[in-house]
């Protein structure tokens, strides 16, 4: 697999959120119709001006793309729904102190700290591990099945799996998401020589994983 095959979260299962997805609301965070969850003040109380409208635009905006960060992130499928959740959750709670026209940095940003929380969990409970997973094994004894793509999803997130956050996020964001490079710097707040250089740290990662896993030449 070369980056050039990275599969596209728009071309398989798996890679976007349920058609039927919610955001299931904490107390102070009031459910609307169509639209997911709402901001109130003091229960029973009005709601804050202009809170629910611009938590809506969030949820309409961003929700499929926090999503698939917190799945890219290493969040199981079954745990990812209620992370995304939590994501926004945060945000109406602090909704009056992020700054206009930070939220997508502020979104992502908890959406990274959940999702190391989420592998910190997964670890303690002994659902993930270190080793190379079954079927990973699988794969890489059957290079040919790559051409399926839900097989060619497994070694990516294994793959991904293995890379620093750092190297992780900006590959992510430029090879998946398609992300310019200077959309990167400022969601991530850093000078975008950065972005440069950890996405040729990553891909050259990347490649080393991918060849220890295909020693042979692996699909490419």
């Amino acid at each position: 697999m070369s980056l050039g095959l990275l599969p596209r979260d728009e071309d398989e299962g798996g890679g976007s959120p349920p058609s039927g997805a919610r955001v299931v609301p904490e107390p102070g965070v009031r459910v609307h119709e169509g639209a997911g969850v709402g901001v109130g003040g003091a229960e029973g109380g009005a709601p804050r001006e202009g809170g629910d409208a611009r938590l809506r635009g969030l949820l309409h905006e961003h929700y499929s793309f926090i999503w698939r960060q917190l799945r890219r992130f290493g969040v199981s499928p079954s745990r990812v729904d209620d992370a995304a959740q939590e994501v926004f959750v945060i945000a109406s709670q602090k909704l009056e102190s992020i700054r206009e026209g930070s939220e997508r940095s502020f979104l992502f940003g908890t959406a990274l700290r959940i999702a190391s929380q989420e592998r910190r969990s997964a670890v303690a409970r002994h659902e993930v591990g270190f080793s190379t997973p079954p079927e990973m094994e699988a794969i890489a004894s059957r290079p040919d099945e790559l051409l399926d793509r839900g097989r060619a999803r497994a070694l990516l997130d294994t793959v991904l799996a293995s890379l620093d956050d750092e190297l992780r996020t900006v590959l992510v964001l430029y090879e998946i998401e398609e992300m310019a490079t200077k959309d990167i710097a400022e969601l991530l707040a850093i000078p975008v020589g950065t972005v440069a250089s950890r996405l040729r740290r990553a891909r050259e990662a990347f490649e080393a994983k991918v060849s220890r896993l295909f020693p042979k030449g692996g699909p490419r």
